[in-house]
């Protein structure tokens, strides 16, 4: 993010695809935040196969860069803009810039998040706190304003995801406040559902198990053993890869679930079952 909260781009490029069968996603405009790894660099490279051009978002560039290029060099459609999800005029600008490269906006992905350090909620600084909550509560908020929007004024109808996590559905000692605010997002996405489904404006969220992100693997640091413990819990024994959360997000945003809205969809392995 440049001064004053602006948005600094990266390039785009395109080169000629030669599949014969038309993608999940294709000739979409998907924009994706928190993009610059886990599960949002693997929905870039994944929807981008799948036919879309994507613009990237996330708070570091180099990251973004590099999925940027992979992209490019596999085929796709992809350009980034770095912004930061807790400020609205970097959310506004860069939704705005995918509009401006590639003419429409069809679909979104409100990936960005971070963590909070485990324990009991009263041991969270409230620095903490407003940083959780800005980025994974304000931050799809702000952005699926912006998509609407977006979507409104020049693809006329569309489809939102947001994620969302399995640790939203029940009590979250171990992670309380992100928790809470992604049970938030669960609302806002019910809300956004029932408000712009008239519109052809489809809003839904996957809530993933565990999933082999750096997240996690900060959790399984500072928490030794966590994500075996986790996977015992699992009928399937096994943490996701971000790609299998990545293929269901797809799935949500393409024609393919054109009667699917206001859905929180568990992608955790019967974590929950």
């Amino acid at each position: 993010m440049g001064p004053g909260g602006g948005v600094r781009l990266g390039g785009m490029n395109q080169i000629c695809d030669h599949r014969t069968a038309p993608g999940l996603l294709d000739g979409k405009v998907a924009f994706i935040a928190g993009a610059s790894r886990g599960i949002g660099a693997a929905a870039a490279r994944l929807f981008a196969r799948e036919g879309a051009r994507v613009l990237l978002t996330a708070r570091s560039e180099a990251p973004l860069k590099a999925v940027t290029e992979e992209i490019a060099e596999d085929g796709g459609t992809a350009a980034y803009a770095v912004c930061d999800l807790g400020d609205g005029d970097s959310v506004r600008g860069a939704v705005q810039r995918a509009v401006e490269l590639y003419g429409r906006l069809d679909v979104a992905f409100n990936n960005g998040a971070t963590g909070q350090a485990p324990g009991p909620m009263d041991e969270l600084s409230e620095a903490d706190f407003d940083r959780v909550s800005d980025i994974n509560f304000k931050g799809p908020w702000l952005a699926m304003t912006a998509q609407v929007a977006a979507i409104r004024a020049t693809a006329g109808r569309g489809a939102i995801v947001n994620t969302s996590s399995v640790g939203s559905l029940l009590a979250n000692p171990a992670l309380p406040v992100y928790g809470a605010a992604k049970r938030a997002v669960n609302s806002l996405t019910a809300s956004a559902a029932v408000t712009y489904g008239p519109e052809g404006i489809r809003v839904n969220a996957v809530a993933p198990g565990t999933t082999l992100t750096e997240m996690l693997r900060d959790w399984d640091a500072e928490s030794p053993g966590i994500i075996e413990q986790l996977n015992a819990q699992t009928p399937l024994r096994r943490a996701a890869d971000p790609e299998e959360i990545a293929q269901a997000a797809a799935w949500l945003l393409s024609d393919r679930a054109s009667y699917v809205t206001g859905t929180v969809l568990r992608v955790d392995g019967g974590m929950w079952a």
